[in-house]
């Protein structure tokens, strides 16, 4: 049976939504959060302004929508685990790499984590304990069982890992592509970070 293409007022509400949404990215890109403004957003989008109240709320509601949509675990949440897992070794190694991967390549996640750091936000506290609660179900079901009485410890290095990779992507944003004498914009300095990360997986794994 062929599918049903849904025309009319609600195809158009979700079209002139999407547009909404892709102009707070735009703009989070090229000016930053604090640029997030109503005339702004509906001057990027082409849409009325007076849609941003109908069909959001408002601009801060906006930006919450958008913000919900290209959180990293949000998007792992919808993959079926394992990625390339065969063991939680490997399940490790992949989502921290595919974590450091996603954050390169998604300048808006990045603005979205520089604006985690510059302010205090309902939505954005809210996506941080998002986050911490999916890592807790990996870490419950999978990793503390295995790593027993050491499970605090992996616990520490995974946390020391996900935070070097965070920086590491964000200092890219800002001032610099260079660390520790590895260029994390190319491809040879990222394998290393990546290579990096498969080997301290590994031997913690290892014991």
């Amino acid at each position: 049976m062929a599918k049903r293409i849904v025309k009319g007022p609600i195809r158009n509400k979700e079209k002139t939504k999407e547009k909404l949404l892709s102009a707070v990215g735009e703009i989070l890109k090229t000016k930053g959060y604090k640029a997030l403004k109503v005339n702004d957003i509906a001057a990027v989008s082409g849409v009325n302004k007076r849609l941003i109240y109908e069909y959001f709320g408002g601009v801060n509601e906006l930006a919450d929508a958008y913000i919900k949509q290209q959180d990293y675990w949000e998007v792992l949440k919808k993959l079926e685990l394992p990625i390339n897992a065969t063991s939680s070794e490997d399940l490790v190694k992949d989502i921290l790499k595919g974590q450091f991967d996603e954050l390169h390549s998604n300048q808006e996640l990045r603005k979205i984590m520089l604006w985690e750091l510059s302010e205090k936000r309902e939505i954005l506290t809210e996506q941080v304990n998002e986050r911490e609660l999916n890592g807790e179900k990996i870490f419950q079901s999978l990793l503390d069982p295995h790593f027993g009485e050491n499970a605090n410890r992996f616990r520490a290095i995974t946390a020391l890992i996900i935070a070097g990779t965070y920086y590491l992507n964000l200092v890219q944003e800002t001032n610099g592509t260079t660390f520790c004498g590895l260029d994390i914009k190319s491809d040879e300095g990222r394998n290393e970070i990546k290579n990096a990360i498969d080997f301290i997986v590994k031997k913690s794994f290892e014991g």
